[in-house]
């Protein structure tokens, strides 16, 4: 956005301030400057000169050689415009004036043989407007050698700042101003309004109906009564033109001028050509189309708002008028539209409309709710001054659901945990008192402010901290004479992601980043997702609530381009919602995991092997590899599953620490991977790091060779074929004692021999002690009771 200085001046007393300083502490506020236009310096060597001599050039027809007088200096001038003639005032560019929008400097030339010191210059030279027909020719009574910025009041600073996305209140000369007077001390001078109204009520002569409040909260209208639409005076032009925009009439003009002073786009209609004289805020209706003042016709969805009439829609909320009721020269009456419509509606139209303008550059970030009726008083009063018009008496303001103030308290040590240094207290509240926060409790050292509505960004004690730092100064931050050093050992706390994906690139996984967000009916099949208040599009409505869909995804897009064979890992975030409401961040819970899957071939053909496809097995030595490499843990162990209709496996393995599933993985069902175009197996695994980081990695240890003998016993069961080994080891160990080291099935039989539903499952149990040799009546006693308790538990068979 441009801003003029001189404009700013008219609400903040610079005097004593250099441009230097007002740049700097823009900068340092967080308006950054791009760039600064000096308008005195654009012109320097630009000045007002006097034709005393034109005569035909000798060798060119079309040329003519003049004599030009500066401050009782002559200059040989050669020029080829028609209307050059002795007697005139002209501006004379002399050697070294840098012609404005050109990369051209003037300097003594030899033009057909005749020296040339200076160029006469026209509108388009001087960069004021297109006309390039003729030079520029001034009023006689100007004097000869006064500089043209002074002469045509040039003398302007034009300064362009980046805004960020988080400060609409900055769109204006007073929002940037306030800034200064906090930055400054000065006080904020906003203008005064004086509206002299007829007795007849705005109500009788104009009505207003909002049948969206969402979108619409507020919508307020004046009315301007007999005005004569004229060309605007020099002062507004002036204004306008110094920014970057041109004039078109007194009412245009005007709510373009309190656009750029207060930050409140407005709407000028021709009461004469809306029927009824109504206003009413509304949706568009299917395929509804709308012919826009750039004579564009617009075809619009059910949730683009429209400001319509009694017959007829007659704008697009927010984003621009319609040509049916644009004013005119022939318009009369006015009615000012000032209104505040909900951010995002008009950022969804505006882009879907692929229509940028100003009004909705600011609607779309959030407008002062506040600051409608100001700004439809201010365009009355400037409208009825500049057209002659007469204003009714009050306003219409409809406003059916006050949006009410938010409130943010400000703890003084706070600030000192935060910035690392005191700030007075006085000094925090002259800060707010500038930026017009309103304080309304102090209770110990802790300030409790009312936050203005134009600031939509200001939401926790964290914002009122910020504000504190970029008004008081970055630069004004003591320096630190001495830094202390901690000697204790530093948590690093990426090392544990660093050494995950060392693990899994050492195993020959490629890691990938896939998008975190994805369509809601995508994303509600593999969790309960959170959805997102303004989402870009409706394929990225809802954050992720698992990898899984992302990895399939990327899965599918290399089997397409022929790559089949995958070895594949993401590290990322979700979030899940817990609550079907969201009311604070207990409703939903984030999470880091890691989802790693192999597919397609193990081992290709080779002269030395078969080919052999990925299965189950990889997939958990893999497993076993990572958690002893990342863990080095005795605590977690493993459970089998086998396949449930409501899950993603059709079988799966989970780690578990006590009762607590950190892990689950497994081969993923067919059907789900046809959602994806995917035929082959995909075997997945997904690691709650969140969890898995709470585990203290045991360190490796020396353990001394064994100096007694193990003794090996060999046992088989004929069980019920639903029975699963794990039942069977937990019997077992927990109906031995120490001695018993390990229990490791090592066979598996199904034979119709056994009986019907009947398995075998053969076990190896090895005992030893560290501290002797063990007695064979040891053994056989610790050995026949864990059998004993099989056989009482499951009703099994002792086979052979």
């Amino acid at each position: 956005m441009k801003l003029s200085l001189n404009w700013l001046k008219q609400y903040i007393d610079l005097d004593g301030i250099t441009t230097e300083e007002v740049v700097e502490n823009l900068t340092t506020a967080g308006l950054e400057v791009d760039e600064v236009i000096d308008q005195k310096k654009l012109y320097d060597n630009f000045v007002v000169g006097y034709v005393k001599e034109r005569v035909k050039h000798p060798n060119a027809d079309k040329l003519s050689l003049c004599k030009v007088v500066v401050d009782e200096e002559e200059y040989p001038i050669v020029c080829g415009a028609p209307n050059v003639d002795a007697g005139q005032k002209i501006i004379l560019a002399k050697i070294g004036a840098k012609i404005p929008n050109e990369d051209f400097t003037i300097s003594k030339s030899k033009i057909r043989g005749e020296v040339s010191m200076g160029m006469i210059c026209s509108e388009r030279e001087l960069g004021i407007s297109d006309e390039h027909e003729g030079i520029m020719v001034l009023d006689e009574n100007i004097e000869s050698g006064t500089a043209f910025s002074d002469a045509f009041r040039l003398n302007d600073v034009i300064i362009d700042i980046d805004i960020t996305p988080n400060r609409a209140d900055a769109f204006s000369h007073i929002g940037s101003a306030r800034d200064l007077a906090a930055v400054f001390g000065r006080k904020l001078k906003l203008p005064e309004l004086n509206l002299t109204e007829t007795d007849e009520d705005v109500n009788s002569i104009a009505s207003v109906e909002i049948e969206n409040e969402v979108d619409c909260p507020r919508y307020v209208a004046k009315v301007v009564e007999n005005v004569t639409i004229k060309e605007s005076p020099e002062w507004l032009k002036k204004r306008l033109t110094a920014i970057g925009l041109r004039p078109i009439n007194n009412v245009v003009d005007v709510t373009n001028f309190v656009l750029y002073e207060v930050g409140q786009p407005l709407h000028a209609f021709d009461l004469d050509q809306l029927a009824g004289n109504k206003i009413i805020i509304r949706c568009a209706g299917k395929d509804e189309k709308f012919v826009t003042l750039d004579s564009k016709e617009r075809k619009l969805l059910e949730t683009d708002l429209l400001i319509c009439d009694a017959e007829k829609a007659v704008a697009i909320a927010g984003v621009m008028g319609g040509e049916n009721s644009e004013v005119t020269e022939s318009t009369k009456n006015i009615l000012i539209e000032s209104a505040y419509f909900r951010p995002s509606s008009i950022r969804k139209t505006s882009k879907k409309l692929g229509l940028q303008t100003d009004a909705s550059i600011r609607f779309e970030r959030g407008c002062d709710v506040d600051v409608t009726i100001f700004a439809a008083k201010r365009a009355a009063q400037l409208i009825a001054e500049l057209g002659n018009g007469e204003i009714a008496k009050g306003e219409i303001d409809v406003y059916p659901n006050v949006i009410a103030k938010k409130k943010v308290s400000l703890r003084i040590s706070r600030i000192k945990k935060i910035l690392g240094f005191d700030i007075p207290t006085e000094k925090v509240k002259e800060i707010f008192s500038g930026l017009e926060f309103e304080m309304v409790s102090e209770a110990d050292e802790t300030l409790t402010y009312s936050i203005p509505t134009f600031r939509h960004d200001i939401e926790r004690e964290i914002d009122l901290i910020e504000e504190v730092a970029r008004i008081y100064g970055y630069d004004n931050i003591p320096a630190i004479a001495k830094i202390g050093v901690s000697v204790e050992r530093r948590v690093d706390h990426s090392s544990f992601n660093d050494n995950v994906r060392e693990t899994l690139s050492s195993l020959g996984f490629y890691e990938i980043i896939t998008n975190s967000l994805l369509n809601k009916e995508l994303a509600s099949r593999f969790g309960n997702p959170v959805g997102v208040l303004n989402p870009q599009s409706v394929e990225m409505s809802h954050i992720r609530p698992s990898l899984l869909p992302g990895l399939l995804s990327t899965i599918s897009r290399n089997i397409k381009v022929k790559e089949s064979n995958l070895k594949l890992y993401e590290v990322g975030h979700v979030i899940t919602k817990l609550n079907d409401t969201i009311n604070d961040f207990s409703d939903f819970e984030e999470t880091e995991h890691l989802l790693f899957a192999i597919t397609g071939l193990a081992n290709e053909d080779e002269w030395y092997s078969k080919k052999r496809e990925f299965d189950f097995y990889d997939l958990k030595g893999f497993i076993s590899s990572f958690l002893n490499s990342v863990t080095n843990s005795s605590k977690v162990k493993l459970k089998y599953n086998n396949s449930n209709d409501d899950g993603i496996f059709e079988y799966s393995i989970e780690n578990l620490i006590a009762k607590n599933k950190i892990a689950e993985g497994g081969k993923v069902k067919s059907s789900i991977l046809k959602e994806f175009g995917i035929s082959q197996d995909v075997f997945a695994f997904d690691v709650n790091l969140t969890e898995l980081k709470k585990i203290e990695v045991e360190l490796s240890s020396f353990s001394e060779l064994l100096k007694f003998p193990k003794v090996k016993k060999d046992c088989a069961f004929i069980l019920d074929s639903n029975i699963d080994y794990n039942s069977v080891v937990k019997i077992i160990e927990s109906n031995s004692s120490k001695l018993l080291k390990n229990v490791k099935l090592f066979d598996i039989f199904e034979s119709e021999s056994l009986g019907v539903n009947k398995k075998s499952l053969a076990f190896e149990l090895s005992y030893f002690d560290e501290k002797k040799t063990l007695t064979e009546e040891e053994v056989e006693k610790e050995f026949w009771k864990a059998i004993e308790s099989v056989k009482n538990k499951f009703n099994a068979e002792l086979r052979g």
